[in-house]
C-alpha cells in the first residue's frame, strides 16, 4: 500500500470583529505597521485602501513582506503548534513548520476594514484513513522510529473543519 504524506494549511482570518486575545494583538499589530508602511507607498496620492495600492502603486504588493515581522513574535508565542485545530480529544496538537502572512484588506483611514490571514502549514503528515469526515493523521516517521510495541505509532483523528487545506499530497511506496 502506498503511504500518503500531506502538509496541511491552517489559514486563519483575522479582523476586527476576532475575540481571542492573541488574534486581537496580531490585528492591532498588523494594523500599526501597514499604517506605517503603506505611507511609503501612499505619500503624494489619494490612495489610502490596500486594494488602491496594489493597483495603482508600483511595488505596493511589497507590504505584505513588509508587515510580516511585526507578528513574527506573535507567531513565536504559539510555541509551533496551529491555533484553533483540535483533535478529536480537544487538543491542540498540529504542529507547523511555516507561517505566510496575507493582507486581505486594509485603510490607512479606516481601521474596520482590516482584515489579515495568517496561512500555517504543517510538517509532513502521513494520512492513513479518513472516516466519515475526519482525518486520521501521524507525524511522518521512519521505519526505525516506529515503536518497540506493535510497530505502532502515535496517531491523531481530525474533525475536518473550515480554513483546513491539504496543501500538498504525495504518494510514496
Amino acid at each position: 500500500m502506498q503511504k500518503r504524506v500531506i502538509v496541511l494549511c491552517y489559514r486563519k482570518i483575522i479582523d476586527i470583529r476576532s475575540v481571542k486575545q492573541w488574534d486581537k494583538l496580531v490585528f492591532e499589530s498588523t494594523y500599526l505597521e501597514f499604517k506605517m508602511q503603506a505611507q511609503n507607498f501612499s505619500h503624494g496620492t489619494a490612495y489610502t485602501s490596500y486594494a488602491d495600492l496594489l493597483r495603482n502603486v508600483p511595488n505596493a504588493q511589497r507590504l505584505t513582506g513588509m508587515v510580516t515581522p511585526s507578528v513574527t513574535g506573535y507567531i513565536q508565542q504559539l510555541g509551533g503548534i496551529m491555533p484553533d485545530v483540535l483533535n478529536n480529544i480537544g487538543r491542540r496538537f498540529l504542529t507547523f513548520s511555516k507561517f505566510q502572512l496575507e493582507i486581505i484588506n486594509s485603510d490607512i483611514h479606516d481601521k474596520d476594514k482590516h482584515q489579515v490571514a495568517v496561512n500555517f502549514y504543517s510538517g509532513p503528515l502521513v494520512w492513513h484513513d479518513t472516516i466519515d469526515n475526519y482525518l486520521l493523521i501521524s507525524e511522518d516517521m521512519a521505519e526505525n522510529q516506529l515503536s518497540a510495541e506493535n510497530d505502532s505509532m502515535p496517531t491523531n483523528l481530525m474533525q475536518l473543519q473550515p480554513y483546513v487545506n491539504i496543501s500538498s499530497l504525495q504518494y510514496l511506496n
